[in-house]
């Protein structure tokens, strides 16, 4: 079958979904994790690949950026491909102090003044939790690995928010403590909520207001590549 973004046959999509939103880095997980991979979906450039981790089928599926474009691909993959779960692995931006750069943080749940469950189907809710299941299963990974990650509440925002600024930007959600700030997983997590599948997110940091140093390309790699095994050996 096909949709009007996905081009791929059902049989070519695996339950399991790891959800980049750049197509290149679907590419670089799939040349560097995956065996047997094939190249299952290019429409509008939104690359995804389907191969075997460890025996394991799984795709892996570009996003894009912001909710709108997530929210297309979450919708198509768990309505007419019967993806069952989706883990968005990203990047973000930390706004809570003990939170550092190249730091990994697993979403409990997404916040967000974004208008898209409202215009969806009428649904108010400001914030969607991430699925327990997944969630259980890459922390007890995380204990396994000896990987640290910070696992609480993240926000997603339309804007970037390096290029506001922050405390007007921190003052439209309510005083709690969230983790990092992100543009996609409200819109993910809301659609598993919607369609009864399960979705979590897995964010790499790579901006913080308390550390302006600029990470390099090498740094950027180890981090990301130690997020994309957490997220791959957490559903085998």
């Amino acid at each position: 079958m096909a949709t009007a973004h996905i081009e791929s046959r059902k049989e070519d999509i695996g339950e399991i979904v790891l959800l980049p939103g750049d197509p290149l880095r679907a590419k670089y997980i799939a040349e560097n994790f995956l065996e047997d991979y094939k190249l299952v979906n290019s429409v509008r450039n939104m690359y995804a690949y389907t191969g075997y981790y460890k025996g394991k089928m799984v795709t892996v599926f570009s996003s894009g950026m912001g909710i709108p474009s997530v929210g297309i691909y979450a919708y198509e993959l768990f309505k007419f491909y019967d993806v069952k779960k989706i883990i968005r692995i990203g990047t973000c931006g930390t706004i809570h102090k003990d939170v550092k750069l190249l730091d990994v943080v697993l979403a409990d749940s997404a916040y967000s003044v974004s208008t898209f469950p409202l215009l969806f189907d009428g649904d108010t809710d400001k914030e969607y939790p991430a699925s327990n299941l997944l969630n259980n299963l890459i922390s007890n990974k995380a204990v396994e690995l000896g990987s640290n990650i910070h696992r609480g509440k993240i926000i997603t925002s339309d804007v970037f928010d390096p290029y506001v600024d922050h405390d007007k930007f921190i003052s439209n959600f309510p005083e709690e403590e969230f983790m990092a700030s992100e543009m996609e997983a409200f819109g993910l997590f809301y659609l598993a909520k919607k369609l009864g599948r399960d979705a979590t997110c897995l964010l790499t940091v790579v901006d913080s207001k308390y550390d302006k140093r600029s990470l390099t390309s090498e740094e950027r790699e180890q981090s990301l590549n130690e997020m994309i095994t957490l997220a791959l050996e957490s559903v085998i």
